[in-house]
């Protein structure tokens, strides 16, 4: 993920800022669909600009030909007409210079920022599961949310300021030239001075912006777990406890942004101190040549109006330093999200695995850590045949969910290989593997939206028909009809509203409906009451007809009805055979019998 940031926010090697610019850099492929439109939008606010500038002239001009004309009445009026009409075709023309610039500008940016949305969102897709066991929810929320849209405002109001100030300051100094050298020489010797100024801050509030940013995560991280888990919160009385944890990241968050006020509050007056100097030196200096006659007051004057015009862009500048910092550093954290490399990557030529595949799995030598100096699963083999009941028992920590998640490749196997019905896993397209195998989890996960729509997960092409048929084997059916909205009724995040049992057997339909070949269930029924159990378990027995079904099993009558046990301890298979058969052998299924299942 791009380059590691420091805590204490201050300059990072120069090596960092060159790696962060990279990344920035890379952001503005995002641009170049929209480039003709941005183009316009630059094209709108140099015109403005320009405009800006050149009004002072024109009014000024303008006025000294009224003026010295005055003794004609009748040619005076003409040319007071003249000048009338020439303002209010200025003021038309940067009225539709602005619209182009704001409008174009915005246009281009909010579309950037949706491309950028989604980007973000597709890539987060494409990752394996390693990468949200190792990062927060909130964190990366975060970063979707809060830092594009810190990146969004500051292409509205950072960078197309930035760019019509600095214009209109190149454009403005350039007629200050003309007007008189030596004064604008004068003027412009403190400008070394506050360039320097800009660097050091710059790196100071761009530190600072990061860790502004990174409180802000920390702050929804800590959000999401409180709220997600609210009901553990209620059941432990751990309110204030909670409470306590989101103070003291808010507090970290306001000091960063405390710092950051700061940075930002003492950069402004010092510009324009130094500013104030510069303009001193050209009053005094201007002053001593008007009393040596060698320049008219006239002239003093307006060379004076037009200086102090331009420090509106060269103070905004300053302003837009602290906009512009923080767009960047979400630009670094962005890019660093960017360039995670997905590790589950499909081959060049991938194998499309047929649906109707009968549903064999080998496993051959797999070992498996997520550290890899640390295995979860060492030199696993084992032969699933089509269509059996396969149950994987064995204590806490035995590796048994780590083994069925590495079968749709949701984590990569370090050694070893495991093929389906002949293929290598790693050679199968990941949407064909996938869509092959169900996956029904002992937490049951539900989406906001209706119950019908859940179900629909299962295959988003189903008629109403076949979710009807999926929900009545489910054995959901019926208590789906007997709410007022039926299959329309909405539900709450993962499901709220309905019972344990109700939830499991709509996960149940939603999997009936993809019809895989491949079943994992995590025990679906070692949470629920009995008689939710008795219905949940009847529902299993019709997902599990004629598939190829691994269980993790928590239950005896799971275990007795299985085709094959295999036993797992300490990542590696220990025994394997029917419930009779390990029995017999008085082993460490015996053992394992006597004290988890048998009571």
């Amino acid at each position: 993920m791009g380059a590691k940031l420091r805590r204490d926010g201050g300059d990072r090697p120069k090596r960092e800022e060159v790696n962060d610019t990279v990344d920035n850099i890379k952001l503005l492929k995002f641009l170049r669909p929209y480039r003709t439109r941005l183009g316009a939008g630059i094209v709108s606010t140099l015109v403005h600009s320009l405009i800006t500038v050149y009004f002072f002239k024109a009014f000024k001009d303008f006025l000294d030909t009224m003026i010295g004309s005055i003794a004609a009445e009748e040619q005076a009026l003409h040319r007071l007409s003249v000048l009338s009409l020439s303002l209010v075709g200025i003021f038309v023309l940067k009225g539709v210079s602005y619209y182009g610039q704001r409008y174009l500008t915005t246009y281009v940016a909010q579309r950037t920022m949706k491309d950028i949305r989604e980007a973000l969102y597709r890539h987060l897709q494409s990752l394996s599961m390693g990468y949200f066991d190792k990062n927060k929810v909130g964190q990366i929320m975060s970063r979707v949310v809060n830092d594009v849209s810190i990146l969004e405002g500051a292409i509205v109001s950072g960078a197309v300021n930035v760019f019509y100030n600095f214009v209109t300051l190149v454009v403005g100094i350039g007629y200050l030239l003309i007007l008189n050298p030596k004064l604008t020489a004068l003027m412009l010797a403190v400008f070394p001075a506050i360039v320097m100024v800009f660097r050091v801050f710059s790196g100071r509030i761009r530190g600072m912006s990061r860790r502004v940013q990174e409180s802000i995560a920390d702050i929804s991280d800590v959000l999401h777990e409180g709220l997600v888990g609210i009901r553990v919160v209620k059941s432990f009385v751990r309110e204030d406890y909670e409470f306590q944890r989101f103070r003291r990241q808010n507090e970290i968050n306001f000091a960063a942004h405390r710092k950051n006020a700061q940075l930002t509050a003492t950069l402004s007056p010092m510009v324009e101190l130094l500013a104030s100097l510069g303009f001193t030196v050209v009053l005094w200096y201007g002053g001593y040549e008007v009393i040596r006659e060698n320049m008219t007051p006239g002239e003093l004057i307006a060379f004076f109006t037009l200086a102090l015009m331009i420090v509106n862009p060269l103070k905004a500048l300053s302003n837009l330093s602290h906009t512009i910092q923080n767009a960047l550093a979400a630009g670094d954290r962005i890019s660093g999200l960017l360039s995670v490399p997905p590790n589950i990557t499909e081959a060049a030529n991938p194998v499309e695995l047929p649906h109707d595949t009968p549903g064999g799995i080998e496993f051959t030598e797999v070992s498996f850590g997520y550290d890899p100096d640390e295995l979860v699963l060492r030199d696993v083999n084992l032969s699933i045949p089509p269509g059996a009941l396969v149950a994987l028992v064995g204590p806490s920590g035995a590796g048994k969910s780590t083994l069925v998640d590495l079968i749709p490749r949701f984590y990569e196997a370090t050694a070893g290989k495991i093929a389906i019905d002949g293929h290598d896993i790693k050679q199968l397209s990941l949407a064909s593997l996938r869509e092959a195998i169900a996956v029904v989890p002992q937490e049951t996960i539900l989406f906001a939206g209706t119950i019908r729509d859940n179900i629909l997960y299962g295959d988003l092409n189903a008629s109403d028909e076949q979710v009807m048929a999926a929900a009545k084997a489910a054995n959901a059916h019926e208590f789906i009809s007997r709410l007022e909205k039926g299959y329309d009724t909405p539900i709450g995040e993962k499901g709220a509203g309905l019972s344990g049992g109700q939830r499991q057997r709509i996960s149940i339909a939603r999997a009936i409906l993809k019809d895989p070949r491949i079943l994992i269930l995590d025990e679906a029924t070692s949470a629920l009451d009995s008689e939710s159990e008795a219905l949940v378990q009847d529902a299993l027995e019709r997902l599990m007809h004629n598939r190829t079904t691994l269980v993790i099993a928590h239950r005896l009558s799971t275990i007795v009805k299985a085709d094959r046990i295999v036993v797992l301890n300490k990542g590696q298979v220990v025994e394997a055979g029917t419930h009779g058969e390990l029995l017999a052998k008085k082993g460490f299924y015996h053992n394992l019998y006597q004290v988890q299942f048998r009571g």
